[in-house]
């Protein structure tokens, strides 16, 4: 037995829709991969290579609970999610057996503070606190892709106070789940318990205290939380 100097930090976990929890090990978030968002944040929407940046796991919101608005911001935006769970890991996985490394798929908001992300790229700095504070990445239950298959089309949409703010088809992403886990298994080794978030589409937007942000992936499920 290993003699802590300090009490180990519990096993970060996200429940699986049926029974049972989902243990995560990192959370990897794809930027910028539906095209209209990409306008919409003045990138380049051609099939240019996919980038990522990551949230601890322990910013992983789960159970619809309400979310806090982070301290040093004054614009924190909404991004709607389709999440990918890993369940076996790999490295350099071919496109065509990239689903078999998926146990399942969840919901999720990846919450940004924009003004401080904005300062950040202005100066050439990383992203990690703009985007990886605490709370940050709300999440649904995972169902298992036994369940439900893979799915590659279909609506995805977020409302805040019941007016429709982001609403696509995740048949719309520059990069579907399987290219996506064949890049990033070539920039690290996949492994079990890892999510990706897929990318947000257009419409993101800021968020205040007192909002109930709900959001759907259909085919997946669903998400609710309220900001206070």
């Amino acid at each position: 037995m290993t003699d802590y100097v300090i009490a180990p930090p519990a096993i970060v976990s996200v429940p699986v829709v049926g029974g049972g929890a989902f243990p995560v090990r990192r959370v990897f978030c794809v930027g910028r991969n539906y095209a209209e968002h990409a306008r919409e944040m003045g990138g380049d929407p051609n099939r240019e290579p996919p980038f990522f940046f990551m949230k601890p796991a322990d910013a992983l919101l789960t159970g619809n609970a309400d979310m806090p608005y982070p301290p040093a911001s004054e614009d924190m935006h909404h991004e709607m999610e389709m999440v990918v769970a890993i369940g076996t890991g790999g490295v350099d996985i071919a496109e065509e057996d990239a689903l078999k490394h998926v146990w399942g798929y969840a919901v999720g908001l990846d919450m940004t503070r924009r003004d401080v992300q904005n300062v950040a790229r202005k100066a050439g700095r990383p992203w990690d606190m703009g985007k990886g504070f605490d709370h940050s990445a709300p999440i649904s239950g995972i169902v298992p892709a036994s369940k439900i298959g893979h799915p590659d089309k279909g609506l995805i949409e977020l409302k805040v106070n019941g007016t429709v703010r982001q609403s696509s088809d995740l048949s719309k992403m520059i990069w579907n789940i399987p290219e996506t886990i064949a890049y990033l298994s070539r920039l690290v080794r996949l492994a079990p318990g890892d999510l990706i978030y897929t990318g947000t589409p257009e419409g993101v937007a800021a968020v205040v205290r007192g909002d109930v942000m709900e959001g759907i992936v259909e085919g997946v499920g669903s998400i609710r939380t309220k900001i206070v």
